[in-house]
């Protein structure tokens, strides 16, 4: 190991864990909580060799990176629905902070993948392994709001036991606002990237934009991997990636899943698909402090969000 790798290897062995009942911990890397499994690889990860054709699918959790990862397999397999269903999404891109041993890791299964790659990951900016900077790979990012991605992350919290507890949701929305969650601040993790589109082959992209013109998005992002959709490719792409289309789709709904990992009768992993459904959360209190919290946050950036459709 370098000098560098092996202050951050005694960093994570530093660094807290928060641990609920029968979960794992979370640990922290440059005070952002990550999984302590993926701090226990994070020098790996850190080395990752990144190479010029990849492709990084980057979100916040849960602001429609299995959806975003279904338009883009079904661009590059053509709307061949069989290619499609090869395996499990999370199988087809592999997740490159992903760790739980014994399993192979995410950068293990990375490394065991043919070129060209599409990859995903939730890092910020900042914690994003060097060589994807240096190898000027593509990246596409979808940015949801704050309020959506906040109740969404709760019930996945909720029914994911390899994630805390998120405990009652008074507590986890001072959670969320205060960026103790896991892959930290949503308000500096979409800043970040957007900051990031000025200076490298990046795509931004809102959910909302998505749900509100599919074919557009959809056309948009064919566009930026170099491929041309016929209308009647475009027209099966909307089709076959839309929520309801998805949430029975065993390749993307997660049901194979065990359910030890994942309980889909507390929440489903695929909910809702909606852009407002925070409204059916937020308490006229929680809205106005969290506004005012969001002012500050976000103040100088030009970034908006629609809130509801």
């Amino acid at each position: 190991m370098t000098s560098l790798q092996d202050a951050m290897a005694k960093e994570q062995s530093n660094a807290p864990m928060l641990e609920t009942e029968g979960r794992p911990a979370l640990g922290e890397v440059d005070g952002v909580l990550l999984a302590q499994a993926t701090c226990n690889e994070w020098p790996r990860i850190q080395r990752f060799q990144a190479r010029p054709d990849d492709l990084l699918i980057c979100t916040y959790p849960k602001a429609g990176t299995t959806w975003i990862q279904e338009i883009v397999d079904m661009i590059q397999q053509e709307g061949d629905l069989e290619k499609c269903q090869r395996a499990p999404v999370h199988r087809r891109h592999p997740f490159i902070e992903w760790a739980r041993p014994p399993q192979p890791s995410g950068v293990e299964q990375a490394e065991a993948m043919p070129p060209p790659r599409t990859l995903k990951t939730h890092l910020p900016v900042q914690l994003l392994p060097p060589s994807f900077w240096e190898q000027r790979c593509k990246f596409l990012y979808v940015a949801r709001n704050a309020k959506d991605c906040m109740v969404s992350y709760y019930h996945f919290q909720r029914m994911n036991k390899m994630v805390p507890d998120p405990g009652p949701w008074p507590e986890y929305f001072e959670k969320f606002m205060a960026g103790k969650v896991g892959w930290g601040s949503w308000h500096a993790h979409v800043k970040g990237w957007w900051k990031a589109k000025d200076t490298h082959r990046l795509l931004f992209l809102f959910y909302e934009d998505m749900k509100q013109d599919p074919k557009r998005e959809i056309e948009n992002v064919a566009r930026f991997l170099g491929k041309n959709l016929d209308q009647a490719l475009l027209e099966k792409i909307v089709y076959h990636t839309s929520f309801d289309v998805m949430k029975d789709n065993p390749m993307a709904n997660r049901t194979g899943v065990p359910l030890s990992v994942m309980d889909q009768s507390i929440s489903p992993f695929m909910r809702k698909g909606t852009v407002g459904d925070w409204k059916n959360h937020f308490t006229v209190a929680q809205n106005e402090r969290f506004d005012e919290d969001y002012e500050k946050k976000m103040a100088g950036s030009n970034l908006t969000f629609c809130m509801e459709l």
